[in-house]
Order: structure tokens, then C-alpha cells, then sequence
């Protein structure tokens, strides 16, 4: 399924959460979708998903603690499902994927924070972090998603990188190294990068690897 023509976006919660939970008790590893959904539903409702990203965000501050912060100290945050939350649209959809829903949802810009990850955010900016937000969103999306990160939150950052041009269609991995890549020719030393899909975590200039938990779906 085409993200508006930029990144593949793959809603697999029976296949990921049954994974996850360590299969189900008969059949050939699958889980019943509604089964599935309903315990994705009970993740995210019940408090799981928040303590278990509690757990991740007070290991990063561990490890970012021990950087001698410099000049040029950057950290890069995804932003879809790492500092703002699409759940609720999500949850709304059935976690189904109508690319015209999803795009209004956007523009928007109402998502709101993952707030142990802006406790995350503000931990970095108070250590004098340069703040990079890297997303996979268009161009089209730019103005809204800046809007919705500074209202929810997230006021202080360098700069915000969406895809455009020759990276409009670029594998998600590919794009962020590339960008990655580009900031480090500009001064930066990137510490770290923080994000919910692995895609965010390859490649060069990667410093500190914060992966997330998602079970909503996969960035291919």
C-alpha cells in the first residue's frame, strides 16, 4: 500500500502483535483479525504501551547522560508514532489505511504528543541537544506538521527534513541515511536517533539507536 507515494506503510496487527505475544494456540501461527486488533486496542489502552515506552525513553536518558555534549550535539527524531501519536485516527479506522482520511488527519495537525518521548525532548534540549525532527511525510504535509509538533510541545528544534524531490519515492531507510548523511556535512555530530521503525535506525550517523514500540503497523 503506497503512503502517498513516498513510503510503503503495512497495518499488520495480527502478524506483528501475535508475534509479539508469542503466537496463538492453534492454527498455522495466525491470529483471528478481530482477535488481534482487540489485543493492539488493549496494548495501547490498558497502559502497556506507556510503560513500556517509559521503560525505553529512562534507558536513553541513561545512555544519553553519558554524552559530552559539544557544539554540533545532535539528536534526530522521527515523527509519526515517535513524538506525535496517531493512534486515535488509527484506532478510528479500524486500523484500516484510506489514504484521503489519513492525509486530512494531518493537515489537521491535531496528533498529539507521545509524552514519555517529549519528556525525552526536553531532557536532550535542556542539555543543549540540536534538535532535528527527520520524517517520511511530504512536502505538502510540511506546514501542518510543523504547526502540530509546536503545539504539541515540541518548540525548540533546528530544523524539520520531509521528503521532497529525487526523494519522494526512496525506501525509508535509504532517504534517512541520505539525509543523515547531508546533516553530517553540515557540522553535525548526530549522538543519536530516536524513532518507532528500524528504518529509522540504519545506516550512517546513527549514534544512540531509541527504537520505540509499534504495533500499529511497518515502514518498509
Amino acid at each position: 500500500m503506497n503512503y502517498f507515494n513516498v513510503r510503503t506503510i503495512s497495518y499488520l496487527p495480527a502478524i506483528i502483535f501475535a508475534a509479539f505475544l508469542a503466537g496463538c494456540s492453534s492454527g498455522p501461527g495466525l491470529e483471528n483479525l478481530e482477535t488481534a486488533k482487540s489485543e493492539v486496542r488493549l496494548y495501547y489502552d490498558s497502559g502497556r504501551y506507556d510503560k513500556e515506552l517509559q521503560e525505553v525513553v529512562s534507558e536513553a536518558m541513561d545512555d544519553f547522560e553519558k554524552v559530552e555534549v559539544h557544539d554540533s550535539s545532535a539528536v534526530v527524531f522521527d515523527v509519526d508514532e515517535t513524538v506525535l501519536s496517531n493512534y486515535p485516527a488509527i484506532k478510528k479506522l479500524d486500523f484500516g489505511f484510506v489514504p484521503d482520511i489519513w492525509n486530512q488527519w494531518i493537515l489537521e495537525a491535531k496528533a498529539p504528543a507521545i509524552e514519555e518521548v517529549r519528556n525525552l525532548y526536553n531532557y536532550l534540549v535542556a542539555r543543549k541537544f540540536h534538535i532535528i525532527f527527520l520524517t517520511g511525510r511530504t512536502l505538502a504535509q510540511y506546514e501542518a506538521t510543523y504547526k502540530n509538533l509546536k503545539e504539541a510541545g515540541f518548540t525548540t528544534f533546528d530544523t524539520l527534513i520531509v521528503r521532497s524531490g529525487k526523494m519522494s519515492d526512496a525506501p525509508a531507510e535509504n532517504f534517512k541515511n541520505i539525509e543523515r548523511i547531508v546533516l553530517s556535512d553540515m557540522g553535525y555530530k548526530i549522538e543519536g536517533c530516536v524513532g518507532d521503525q528500524w528504518s529509522d535506525l540504519k545506516g550512517q550517523y546513527t549514534g544512540i539507536k531509541v527504537k520505540l514500540p509499534n504495533f500499529l503497523y511497518m515502514v518498509d
